[in-house]
């Protein structure tokens, strides 16, 4: 089957109206149809021939053909039926290459039993993520011990914020620990809505993710991630006051706090990393809380 225009949104909508097939707001759909975008994306994942890439939200496969046609090995994983079977039809091809296979369903649910059923990690990760699943695929995919060697993500542009947030910023947030504490994190570029289809009515931004080689790790990387989401659970509360809440038990907050030599009376938005991963190991070894 032939592959639609990218660029042109009247082709892409004759594709999806030959199928009876509509748009999914609840998916986050939104084609990108500027073609340098497309490529400098590309670029910035840095792929080549057999270089492994899971791709998450293909479409109609703008971003798939690009991927495969830098030689690499792609997984992507579709939740909509209707682009499953489209994008079927267009790398049918590379799928009897064994260069492209699909994983349908919710990504969510299905990464984990996919990679096991493999027994392979990928070199690469790329989509244009809502935030919900930015934020959980990246929590599940570090608390399993997976990194993948270099992320593109596009994201709402507050959200990619957020993802590059430092300490003291009115952005920085236990969205923020998370990304950094696992990748260095950058940003590649903006993207108007005038860059989609459908336009949305926000604008996103590119960023990637480099895996870090001096990963700091901690004793407890489940308990570490539940901890520091609770020190942001309310921003005007301090760090005695949340996590007294986690623990439930406000003397052992404050032994853990003296312990890992944190001010109570500071707020989560104020600590590095290695604060709180510090924190993480004091809690941990003190055996507080099981995770």
């Amino acid at each position: 089957m032939n592959h639609p225009d990218y660029n042109s949104p009247q082709e892409l909508k004759a594709v999806l109206d030959s199928k009876g097939f509509s748009m999914q707001k609840k998916f986050g759909q939104n084609f990108l149809i500027n073609a340098q975008a497309r490529s400098k994306l590309i670029d910035a994942l840095d792929v080549g021939k057999e270089t492994s890439v899971w791709e998450v939200g293909p479409g109609l496969g703008a971003m798939t053909a690009e991927i495969l046609g830098r030689g690499s090995d792609l997984t992507c994983f579709e939740i909509d039926r209707g682009f499953a079977s489209l994008v079927k039809e267009f790398f049918a091809d590379e799928a009897g290459q064994n260069r492209f296979r699909l994983v349908e369903g919710d990504v969510l649910k299905t990464w984990k039993k996919h990679m096991e059923e493999t027994g392979k990690q990928p070199d690469r990760f790329f989509g244009n993520l809502p935030y919900n699943i930015a934020a959980t695929i990246i929590a599940d995919t570090i608390e399993n011990n997976v990194r993948f060697d270099k992320c593109v993500f596009t994201v709402q542009k507050e959200v990619a914020l957020r993802m590059c947030a430092k300490p003291g910023s009115d952005d920085y947030s236990s969205f923020s620990v998370l990304c950094q504490w696992a990748y260095d994190v950058k940003p590649l570029m903006d993207l108007g809505g005038a860059n989609f289809w459908p336009k949305p009515n926000v604008d996103s931004r590119a960023v990637i993710f480099t895996k870090k080689l001096d990963f700091p790790g901690c004793k407890n990387p489940s308990l570490f991630v539940k901890m520091q989401r609770a020190l942001f659970s309310s921003r005007r509360k301090n760090i005695r006051n949340n996590l007294t809440a986690f623990l439930s038990n406000s003397d052992l907050c404050l032994q853990a706090l003296e312990k890992a030599g944190i001010e109570p009376q500071k707020r989560a938005e104020v600590l590095e990393i290695s604060q709180m991963l510090k924190l993480s190991d004091v809690i941990n070894d003190m055996n507080i809380i099981k995770y």
